[in-house]
């Protein structure tokens, strides 16, 4: 093992006057926009100091050089020492700082990726180091390069379950690559954190999940610079700095007081503590230039990626479309190796196993940590390195809601595949039925959701959300069902297909995935009767296809039918009001399922519910009667 060399002692002033010109930064910029967290970035100032300018290595110039060490500010209520720090490393202006969390600034209260130097949105707390694992694991596996990551947190933060999910996450994985930064400043936001600073608990609590763990002062220099060095020569384990730290440290009669979290300092106090800060600066003119990086990375490949081959399907054969799930992500694997999946010990169910199968390599079970796994998703497709999609059943993707909201202010392009949905899962009972998955994702701005009724729809849904910007959610389902498509039919983002029609179409009957065929099927029904209905599949839910829904509305005397196996709220039938709300003369019935469901067959609930194709029949009987 190489041996350490302490760094002289020009270099470790230099690292504390950086320290406290980040405390100067940070206050100044708090005070010109009387708001933030100055207290938060002062307890940081050391940790930052040391990170930035003595062990990270990226070229200040170009923050998202592929080839450069990664930095997640998990804390995010800690942006103004963040921004500080890279105006230190002279890439943001320092009379931008005073423009802090103003509307015309992109210096935001908390970090987002308008800025370069930011891969993760962060401020939801809790979810810094899932996105920071996910980055970790690309650079030793996938990108099989030396640049590290480094996750700066607070202690209130680790009453999150994410952290430890991520934790228990890195471990497995033996993300030797990766340092959690742990900033015990003792004080929450609106009382001390549980363990305040028991450094001892904090210390059996990251070894008991597999850590390397360091104890350290977090504002002795020496002791810092020797601790991130430590971590580069550990291997095989992830590394945790505990660093013990003081709220406010620098600031007289305000360190290690309560009730100072997110106060700007009073204007009456300001000068004397800046002058306090500045006497204990002793070059204030020289400038820390961090460490460039190995060139080992390549640029990230941004050609479009085009399905090996095309949908195998023959017109009526059945399949379900999760199963087509699998088999399209394995085609997709083979057309580009930036395709990596990821899976919540559901691979068997989802079908993600036929990727795992194909390209071991590039696949990442991540267990029954549903939160992690999207934060996880969200790490591994910053800076373009990988088209990453994940899955499990959609009900599931609700206890990722937070990080899948998070997702859309990281500008992040990550595909989230829930199978599993609706009653018509059958026998499984309402806690595995996805029933209120679309409200969730259309909800989501940025965000992408397909429906696929078929196979062929399946496999092009898969192609298209590799190549689509921002989240893109596929709702797959469980029961095999015909293939109403032939391997050429052509699908685009927005553009329904009108799947049965005549001249004499008297309701459009909208559906999706399980409910469009039960509506062909009440098609079959009513044309018995002498009775024509058009029959719409909207492909994607968001964005809606407003301009044929409604072509088809005006052809059918405004009348038009939604049958959705989700709850009413937020679904198929809700985004089809809201495309036809403002043209006169059309009406909408909606049959969706209401209350929660039961265990039972699948075609008996669809009938328990309504939304089978003999009660699509008898609605379209009502219409007319109407």
């Amino acid at each position: 093992m190489a041996s350490y060399h302490k760094p002289d002692e020009k270099t470790l002033q230099g690292l504390k006057d950086v320290a406290n010109k980040l405390r100067i930064h940070s206050i100044k910029a708090t005070c010109a926009s009387n708001s933030g967290h100055p207290t938060s970035c002062c307890s940081a100032a050391e940790l930052m100091s040391v990170m930035f300018f003595h062990s990270m290595r990226y070229k200040a110039d170009d923050p998202r050089n592929q080839c450069n060490d990664r930095f997640v500010m998990s804390k995010g209520h800690a942006a103004p020492i963040l921004y500080a720090a890279w105006a230190e490393a002279n890439y943001v202006k320092e009379s931008d700082l005073l423009n802090l969390r103003k509307i015309d600034c992109d210096l935001e209260g908390h970090p987002t990726p308008k800025l370069a130097f930011v891969d993760v949105a962060t401020g939801s707390l809790g979810q810094g180091l899932g996105a920071a694992c996910g980055m970790a694991y690309t650079g030793k596996h996938f990108d099989k390069s030396s640049y590290r990551v480094y996750c700066m947190m607070g202690d209130g933060e680790c009453s999150e379950g994410s952290v430890w999910e991520a934790m228990a996450f890195a471990s497995y994985y033996k993300l030797d690559n990766l340092v959690a930064v742990l900033d015990i400043n003792r004080l929450g936001q609106s009382e001390p954190a549980p363990l305040q600073h028991n450094m001892e608990v904090y210390r059996k609590r990251c070894e008991a999940f597999g850590w390397n763990t360091y104890v350290v002062d977090g504002h002795d220099v020496e002791e810092l610079c020797k601790a991130f060095w430590q971590a580069k020569q550990v291997k095989d384990k992830p590394t945790c700095i505990v660093a013990k730290t003081f709220k406010g440290k620098g600031l007289k009669n305000i360190e290690n007081l309560d009730n100072w979290h997110g106060k700007p300092i009073p204007k009456d106090r300001v000068d004397d503590l800046l002058k306090d800060l500045q006497a204990q600066i002793q070059v204030p003119n020289k400038k820390l230039s961090p460490e460039l990086p190995e060139e080992d990375t390549v640029p990230a490949d941004l050609t479009p990626i085009v399905m090996s081959k095309p949908p195998a399907y023959k017109l009526g054969e059945k399949m379900a479309t999760r199963r087509a799930y699998g088999t399209a992500l394995a085609k997709l694997g083979e057309a580009s190796k930036r395709v990596v999946a990821m899976d919540g010990d559901t691979k068997n169910s989802t079908f993600s196993d036929t990727f795992r199968k194909a390209f071991p390599d590039r696949y990442i079970e991540c267990f029954i940590a549903e939160q992690n796994m999207v934060s996880v998703a969200i790490g591994c497709a910053t800076r373009d390195r990988t088209v990453a999609f994940a899955s499990t059943f959609a009900a599931f993707f609700s206890r990722g809601y937070d990080q899948i909201r998070m997702a859309a202010i990281s500008q992040s392009n990550v595909n989230l595949v829930g199978s599993h949905c609706g009653v018509s899962i059958g026998e499984d009972g309402p806690s595995q039925m996805a029933l209120e998955d679309l409200a969730m994702f259309r909800a989501i701005p940025t965000c992408t959701v397909f429906y696929p009724s078929d196979a062929v729809s399946t496999e092009r849904a898969v192609e298209l959300a590799a190549n689509t910007k921002g989240i893109c959610f596929i709702r797959t389902s469980r029961p095999e069902s015909a293939v109403i498509y032939t391997p050429d039919e052509k699908f685009e983002v927005g553009v329904a297909k009108v799947v049965r029609q005549s001249d004499s179409d008297q309701v459009t009957v909208i559906g999706a995935g399980v409910t469009l065929h039960e509506a062909l099927q009440a098609a079959d029904i009513l044309a018995a009767e002498g009775k024509n209905i058009r029959v719409v599949d909207p492909f994607t839910i968001k964005p809606l296809d407003a301009a044929t829904i409604l072509s088809a509305a005006r052809a059918t005397g405004g009348r038009i039918i939604t049958v959705e196996d989700h709850y009413k709220e937020g679904g198929l039938g809700e985004a089809v009001l809201s495309a036809v709300g403002a043209e006169p003369g059309v009406v909408v019935t909606r049959m969706a399922v209401s209350g929660v469901p039961r265990s039972g067959k699948p075609q008996e609930l669809l009938d328990l519910f309504k939304i089978s194709a003999k009660h699509i029949a008898q609605a379209v009987r009502q219409t007319f009667a109407n």
